[in-house]
């Protein structure tokens, strides 16, 4: 068995980043922008009143000052005269300032009577202008690579950037193995059970930016399993659920061997998905996990997951680990790392995990309370409550 981290550096080795597509902004939500984009104007544009109020000719001001109200400027409505002095114009929030002005003066500070304004006893300190490219500058640029969040977006657009380039969405083929399954709603044998990891894993895939393709379950026989995977040609990667381990019955590592998989390593020194397998087939990375539920998801997020953003172009990077205070006294962990289904609550200063009891990998029941991977590393001993350790959020 080899470590979870080589394991993981193994499955970094089988991908690589996808090629580039350019979409309209959007469309672009949540995809991977691969390349800088760079500004193609100031933002604002012009020097721009920050507040309503009156634009005045230059920027003193002092009280019982009054001006002749010559005009109105308003948010696309520029006002395209030039102030003189005593002059003033009636001005609106992100209204172009007029030539000539260089102060905002805020409408409570101002008494209007008919087309002349008086100022007030308690002036505004401030100027009330935005400068021109007191946001941003045309040339600079948003960096890449990035997730794009709807702040990024926004961002974007001010910049005038209407399409962007972006990571292809990588397409994910997922089969599900074994005579023992059916699909959701179909009528079970009582010795069947429904098909569950496989929509778990489609919508981790679907979360991460991805395209999951649903095959049909393969059965136990060699046949229909090949047929199976035919069907999986032309997919950026492969993910089997189940029949990757040694058992009469576990036939995904004979049957890919047999069309061609280049094998990378077989079994994890971890629990849940101790029988998870690596390589390429087809030219694509084939990620072999564990058929039990709770191995299955939990193997999804440790190895299928980074190698969908490493595909993204976001960089071989492990799930980034947090820190909490334990809120259960837990045993040693033995010769293999433990992911420990836990539940998180608020803590004074770190959050506290509490593992559940019940740890058993077919349980999608504690599975479903969870929101976090207690991790004990392989050969850690027992800790106590309030001690500090280590986990993934899920």
């Amino acid at each position: 068995m080899i470590s979870v981290e080589e394991a993981l550096d193994q499955v970094f080795a089988l991908v690589s980043p996808l090629s580039a597509e350019t979409v309209p902004l959007a469309q672009a939500a949540g995809r991977v922008m691969v390349a800088p984009a760079v500004a193609l104007r100031d933002q604002p544009p012009f020097a721009a009143s920050a507040m309503d109020g009156y634009a005045i000719h230059g920027s003193a001001a002092n009280t019982d000052d009054t001006f002749a109200v010559i005009g109105e400027a308003g948010a696309g409505h520029a006002f395209t005269g030039t102030l003189l002095p005593g002059q003033a114009v009636r001005i609106f929030t992100g209204a172009p300032l007029p030539k000539g002005a260089g102060r905002v003066v805020i409408q409570e500070d101002i008494t209007r009577s008919g087309d002349r304004i008086t100022l007030g006893e308690k002036l505004d300190a401030g100027h009330n202008i935005r400068p021109a490219g007191g946001d941003f500058h045309a040339g600079d640029s948003l960096s890449a690579p990035r997730r794009l969040r709807a702040n990024d977006l926004a961002l974007l657009a001010a910049m005038n950037i209407p399409t962007v380039q972006v990571t292809r969405r990588p397409v994910v083929a997922l089969i599900a193995t074994g005579d023992e399954l059916v699909m959701p709603g179909e009528a079970p044998r009582d010795d069947q059970i429904i098909a569950s990891n496989t929509f778990a894993l489609k919508a981790m895939v679907e979360a991460e930016g991805g395209e999951a393709r649903l095959l049909p379950i393969a059965r136990d026989t060699e046949a229909e399993l090949r047929q199976v995977l035919e069907l999986a040609r032309g997919a950026d990667m492969i993910v089997t659920v189940g029949g990757a381990s040694v058992g009469d019955h576990d036939l995904v590592g004979k049957v890919a061997e047999d069309m061609g998989l280049a094998r990378a390593f077989y079994k994890i020194a971890m629990r849940p998905g101790k029988p998870l397998m690596a390589g390429r087939l087809f030219g694509v990375p084939m990620l072999g996990l564990p058929g039990n539920p709770v191995s299955s998801i939990v193997c999804g997020h440790l190895f299928m997951l980074p190698a969908l953003r490493a595909m993204l172009g976001l960089g071989a990077h492990p799930p980034r680990p947090h820190r909490a205070t334990l809120g259960a006294d837990v045993g040693p962990t033995g010769p293999r790392t433990h992911y420990m289904r836990a539940r998180l609550t608020e803590g004074d200063g770190l959050p506290v995990i509490t593992p559940f009891d019940r740890q058993d990998s077919s349980l999608l029941s504690i599975l479903n309370h969870a929101d976090a991977l207690l991790v004990r590393p392989l050969g850690d001993g027992p800790r106590q409550t309030g001690e500090q350790v280590t986990y993934l959020p899920i």
